[in-house]
């Protein structure tokens, strides 16, 4: 008994450990994200030796990502210079504009100031594509967004440069800045009537990388399982908890079913560029058309083992999945929040095909995301241990099922929900009112 408290101890602590030797700058395409890359395979190689599986070894899948190089950014107003970042692949400017901000950007506040040729745009964020549509429409130099708290400093804002998404861009490109909310503040509040912008940069497409692995099922092999987690994280902080945690993870149940094989086939994938679009899901699923007939569920898993907070399971797919989880957990004792819905993660591409999916996490209004508190001084070797404790013996019954207790399939409503965070929504209702006409002319 002594013994395998020992056992069980090291295991929890070797977590903790690979926790921290991933916890660095990692970002998409970039040479830190390849180091992580490679510690992760090193890892999966190791783990099969262990387990005495030479017919299983990690593998790198590469892809392209849009990206560009940055030569200079810069905000200057009343003599200032304005921390800023850019957004990436939005274009150049040099050039002094007119500042105008825009409260919540509705379609009133739009209608208030008219053309906007020759003017930098304040916002509170920007998240709607609307927003940015008028924003090109009304011909808009620029644009600015404030990011943390008035009270922040540059630092605590986290200012990182980030792309600009395509599902903004494909309405025109319009060169963007993000700045310290105090600073957005003391432009307001002292009525700032100009600044001048620069920005200079060149598109680019980096390489970046999943590191796969297939664990081959026993009797039911054709039917498999994928399990994914990121290992990209922001330009800030250090990913610790996003999601250096879901990675480390995603490794303890490799190595547990390395070992104890299921019925059926397991693919793990360590997906790269998540934070910049999930990139890597996306480009998997797009190389591996032919395994998703037969891929039957998905687990996902992003951020764990906070020490203080909650369990959270997301649920994608039919009602009957959310009525197993939830006798599931009654039945183990494991407590959990549920929410139902497109979790904003790496299940998404593959929920988008029809397969149904869970994201296993933890968390807590204690720490922070993408900001420099993403610190490994949140995590216990303990937390991120139960977690994959649950995770293996849900993943197990599954795996091992004589029947999938779940169908595939989404319902009508997720199905919207995924048209909607995939930014195909407003092409759809174009393409029925398209529709409507035709008809009508008939």
């Amino acid at each position: 008994m002594y013994a395998e408290l020992k056992q069980e101890e090291k295991k929890m602590k070797e977590l903790l450990e690979l926790v921290k030797e991933l916890s660095f700058v990692r970002t998409g395409g970039s040479a830190e994200e390849r180091k992580a890359g490679e510690l992760i395979l090193e890892e999966v190689n190791r783990a099969a030796a262990e387990a005495g599986r030479e017919d299983i070894r990690g593998e790198y899948e590469t892809f392209r990502i849009p990206d560009a190089e940055l030569k200079k950014c810069s905000v200057r107003a009343a003599g200032k210079e304005i921390p800023c970042a850019a957004f990436l692949r939005s274009g150049s400017i040099d050039r002094e504009c007119g500042l105008v901000y825009l409260d919540g950007a509705s379609e009133i506040d739009f209608a208030g100031v008219g053309d906007l040729e020759g003017k930098a745009v304040l916002l509170n964020g920007l998240a709607d594509e609307d927003v940015y549509k008028r924003l090109v429409e009304r011909r808009a130099a620029a644009f600015l967004v404030m990011q943390g708290k008035y009270y922040f400093s540059a630092e605590e804002a986290s200012l990182y440069s980030r792309r600009l998404r395509e599902h903004f861009s494909r309405n025109g490109v319009i060169p963007g800045f993000a700045i310290p909310a105090a600073d957005a503040l003391w432009l307001v509040r002292d009525e700032v009537e100009k600044v001048h912008l620069t920005l200079e940069q060149a598109e680019t497409e980096p390489e970046s990388r999943n590191i796969t692995a297939v664990i081959e099922g026993t009797d039911l092999k054709e039917e498999s399982i994928v399990l994914t987690a990121h290992y990209d994280s922001v330009p800030v902080g250090t990913g610790s908890w996003d999601n250096a945690t879901g990675t480390v993870a995603l490794l303890a149940i490799f190595r547990h079913f390395a070992a104890h094989p299921a019925r059926r086939t397991l693919r793990f994938v360590w997906c790269g560029s998540e934070e910049l679009g999930l990139l890597g899901s996306k480009a998997y699923v797009e190389q591996h058309k032919d395994l998703l007939e037969k891929t039957v569920f998905c687990f996902n898993f992003d951020m764990c083992g906070t020490v203080l907070g909650a369990n959270k399971i997301i649920i994608t797919g039919e009602k009957e999945l959310e009525t197993f989880v939830d006798q599931y957990c009654k039945i183990t004792g494991y407590s959990a929040e549920k929410g139902v819905g497109v979790h904003s993660s790496d299940s998404a591409p593959f929920c988008d095909n029809g397969i149904p999916a869970l994201g296993l996490s933890r968390e807590t209004v204690t720490a922070s995301i993408h900001t420099i508190h993403d610190l490994i001084s949140t995590l216990s070797e303990k937390a991120i241990h139960k977690n994959v404790e649950f995770a293996n013996r849900i993943i197990g019954d599954i795996a091992n099922a004589a029947v999938i207790p779940v169908k595939k399939g989404m319902p009508e409503e997720t199905k919207k929900e995924l048209d909607k965070y995939f930014h195909r929504d407003k092409e759809k209702e174009a393409d029925k009112e398209k529709e409507k006409e035709k008809a009508a002319e008939k």
